[in-house]
């Protein structure tokens, strides 16, 4: 017979459901009985704060605190936590920024507190709260955070002159980060912070430290597991008392300028699992000692020219645990035993100035997820095993190397690949499907391009980054780009490519960078271009591509080269309508016609906000599962460089300047008024073309200007004096034109030399050698006369221009009412008649006077 449960549930489920009730009662009454002592305190808080985005909307008054963004409450309705981080990491206007109130440290009950990436300037405790809390808190019974995290990081622009302040806290502070935050002043940090014997983790990355207290023997930190003291401007031995810290885990001492020796000490840190030097002064052998880490997981030793002596199996025999090894020295001596088996199994290694042939060891190592080896020499007869185990590496970067090996037949499988200057010939290699990333500049390949974008592969390709570029690759684009649509960065520039841009690469719909420039193209570029939406940089410049600058641009690009081509025609005035562009590059064409009146419609040359977007880069994400069965994600971000004849250099450029050059062509007619509305220009360049008129005085608008190129034009007038205020101007070349007059005085137009100005006979002034003849200074006598004969000068003219006036006017009255009126007319001339006889008659009267 079977017992029926059912009550016995029954009573279950409703004992379960009131606690569930219960539960929710007491949560909604903590919900509703946010402290008001801590209320205050965040309120006083968000005063002192700017806060362009209102993230801190939420925070009112009338509203309970422990419901504001980023507050968390026990229940009890104490602050616990405070968590306000900002997400933008280029552009902090969207950040809090202002003050950081101390008073947030009289949160009795905080332990945990992060707002790091914002944008605060200042560390205080301000009179309105300090005020508030002594009103509130009698000083007797107040008590401070016993703050258990603290993080304050990546608050650029916040200088701290005093780090007392932490002593607010209580001696519970276990994690303290404080990554680049200005704290150059701070001479006694060590000896502040070994005041919280219970910290585990001390990040002060990027923050401008100058002393380590590298003689001090011990600091009493009893609990510290990790240090980051990496790229700060550290100027000594290495400390001491770092290396007698035996509850260390993690040790970065990375990007400063320690020198001398790695002390033998190091081998007291037994628990340590990562250690980085790089980027140091450090001279020597390695220590003994290092071997002993029996618990290291991760050595960077790479980026110390200095560090020398030979490394070998001893080095690392009892590194069990290791997984990432950065090595690189061109003192260091490899002198490994060829049956050595490392007792490790890396997943990132780092090599550099190695002769493979020492590392025979490398090639045991079958889980790589990462290999980089740079400036190292590779043996020839070893080619087939080293590709046998570079294919099984995700991440594969061979750089710099002496490496002449033959490409032809290879076929590379890492999903990045980057084998930059390494001197390999023969054509380009294969690539199959898994490949993301390909980059092979700067060898001696040959060939065609159709091996590598004609083969036939089994599964869609997901290629994004392709850079061939500065080889001897020839013959035609080929059509097979069909193949290709993964694409977002094409770059085969500098090399000997012919024939015509083919119409296929208009399906490379995700296409936002392509780079042709320095071949032998020819032809009119398709329209079918147009039909890719993402693209934002186009390049194509030094080739022989003719037609017009016509209907095959797509609205959002960026940058647009095409300097010396055979571009004919007038500039199309579709160019206008490209808002976002930042470089227009036209130089060394045949362009012919005007400048256009309508380039003011380019937005993106007036406005002068920094955008993130300004920097262009490609971010690839992929997952990985075919390394031994393995899942891992990799992002990779890459910087897209802008090649630019700017500043009169050619210079690589990754955040874009906002150029216009429109030099060496056949432009004629004046210069557009509204071209000098382009406030945020940087560079603008009209050189070697035909144009007429003058400067307008509206050229000291554009106060973002740092090179200007108007030379071998037939402009004329003199200089405006408003180009004086172009404070950043540093490039400048006016000559060969027909300016006259004096330069305008100012401390920037007289800083460049006579090359600027040359050429121009009827200009004058310093910095020429020609001086203008009234460019003496008068002495006060002088300048009194001079003002007083300028006065009179004036009073003169006026009367003359008076009695002139005058003249005209009583003439005219005369002689008008003389032509109108009849009467007056005869009577008039009646007059005249009589005093004609008049006068003959005492003419005659006075001869018979004097015969007589």
């Amino acid at each position: 017979m079977v017992r029926m449960r059912f009550p016995s549930q029954t009573k279950l489920l409703s004992l379960l459901l009131s606690f569930i009730i219960i539960c929710n009662l007491v949560r909604c009454e903590t919900n509703g009985s946010c402290n008001q002592k801590d209320k205050q305190i965040l309120l006083c808080f968000k005063h002192g704060l700017t806060d362009p985005l209102g993230m801190l909307s939420s925070w009112s008054y009338k509203e309970d605190c422990c419901e504001w963004r980023g507050v968390h409450c026990d229940f009890n309705g104490r602050v616990t936590e405070l968590i306000l981080p900002c997400d933008a990491y280029e552009n902090k206007t969207r950040c809090l920024s202002g003050e950081l109130d101390l008073s947030l440290f009289e949160l009795e009950f905080l332990n945990y507190l992060d707002l790091n990436n914002n944008d605060f300037k200042s560390i205080h405790l301000s009179l309105d709260c300090q005020n508030m809390l002594l009103v509130n808190t009698p000083h007797r019974s107040r008590n401070f955070s016993n703050i258990v995290y603290l993080d304050l990081s990546y608050n650029h622009n916040l200088v701290v002159g005093d780090l007392r302040w932490l002593l607010r806290l209580s001696s519970s502070l276990e994690h303290l980060i404080l990554d680049s935050l200005n704290l150059h002043k701070q001479t006694q940090w060590l000896q502040i912070l070994v005041m919280f014997p219970l910290l585990s983790e001390l990040s002060l990355r990027s923050c401008q430290l100058e002393s380590a207290s590298p003689s001090l023997q011990y600091a009493n930190f009893t609990s510290l597991e990790t240090i980051d003291l990496s790229n700060n401007d550290f100027f000594s031995e290495m400390p001491i008392w770092l290396f007698n810290l035996s509850s260390l885990s993690y040790l970065n001492l990375g990007y400063n300028r320690f020198h001398g020796q790695i002390p033998e000490t190091l081998g007291n840190l037994s628990s340590l699992k990562f250690l980085s030097v790089s980027s140091n002064n450090l001279t020597g052998n390695l220590p003994e000692s290092l071997g002993k880490l029996s618990n290291l997981e991760e050595l960077f030793l790479d980026r110390n020219p200095l560090l020398s002596g030979v490394v070998s199996e001893r080095n690392f025999a009892k590194l069990s645990k290791l997984q990432v090894l950065l090595l690189d020295s061109p003192t260091f001596v490899f002198d490994f035993d060829f049956q050595w088996i490392p007792p490790f199994k890396l997943t990132d290694l780092v090599l550099g100035y190695a002769d493979l042939k020492h590392l025979p060891w490398l090639y045991t190592h079958k889980s790589l997820i990462s290999l980089v080896i740079k400036k190292s020499i590779f043996k020839n007869d070893s080619e087939e095993m080293f590709w046998s185990l570079a294919n099984n590496c995700p991440h594969l970067s061979l750089t710099d190397n002496n490496m002449p090996w033959d490409m032809s037949n290879v076929v590379l499988n890492s999903e990045i690949v980057i084998l930059n200057r390494n001197g390999l010939s023969g054509g380009l290699p294969r690539l199959t499907s898994n490949v993301s990333v390909f980059q092979i500049s700067d060898n001696n390949l040959s060939g065609s391009l159709s091996s590598l974008l004609c083969q036939n592969m089994r599964e869609q390709s997901d290629l994004k980054y392709l850079d061939v570029s500065n080889n001897s690759l020839s013959g035609e684009l080929t059509e097979c780009w069909g193949n290709w649509n993964s694409l977002i960065h094409v770059d085969l520039g500098r090399n000997n490519l012919t024939g015509m841009i083919p119409h296929s690469m208009g399906t490379l719909s995700n296409l936002s960078s392509l780079h042709i420039y320095n071949n032998k193209l020819h032809g009119e570029i398709p329209v079918s271009l147009k039909n890719l939406p993402k693209l934002v940089i186009v390049n194509l410049g030094r080739n022989k591509i003719s037609g017009n600058i016509s209907n095959w641009m797509g609205k959002d690009i960026k940058v647009l080269q095409l300097r010396s081509n055979e571009f004919s025609g007038d500039i199309s005035l579709q160019i206008c309508q490209l808002h976002s562009l930042l470089v227009l590059d036209l130089a060394s064409n045949r362009l012919t016609g005007t400048i256009p009146h309508c380039l003011h419609n380019i937005t993106a040359m007036i406005s002068n906000n920094t955008l993130e977007s300004d920097e262009f880069t490609i971010v690839i994400n992929f997952k990985s599962s075919f390394l031994n069965g393995i899942d891992f994600s990799m992002s990779y971000s890459y910087r897209i460089k802008v090649p630019l004849l700017a500043k009169g250099s050619d210079l690589n450029y990754y955040k874009y300047m906002r150029v216009i050059d429109f030099s060496n062509n056949h432009l004629s007619g004046r210069i557009p008024l509204e071209v000098f509305n382009l406030t945020a220009l940087q560079s603008l360049n009209l050189s070697q073309n035909e144009l007429i008129g003058t400067i307008p005085e509206e050229i000291g608008n554009m106060k973002a200007l740092e090179s200007l190129d108007f030379s071998n034009n037939t402009l004329s007038g003199e200089i405006p004096q408003t180009m004086s205020f172009l404070s950043f101007l540093g490039v400048l070349n006016l000559s060969f034109n027909n300016f006259q007059g004096k330069i305008p005085l100012g401390t920037q137009l007289q800083s460049f030399s006579n090359l600027s100005y040359m050429g121009n006979p009827q200009l004058c002034g310093t910095p020429l050698i020609e001086q203008c003849n009234h460019n003496e200074a008068p002495d006060d006598c002088d300048t009194n006369l001079m003002e007083n004969e300028e006065e009179e000068s004036e009073v003169m003219q006026w009367f003359y221009m008076g009695m002139g006036v005058g003249f005209a006017t009583s003439f005219w009255i005369v002689f008008g009412t003389l032509l109108f009126k009849r009467t007056w007319r005869h009577a008039y001339f009646n007059f005249l008649y009589d005093v004609k006889d008049c006068f003959m008659n005492s003419t005659l009267l006075a001869e018979n006077l004097s015969v007589r």
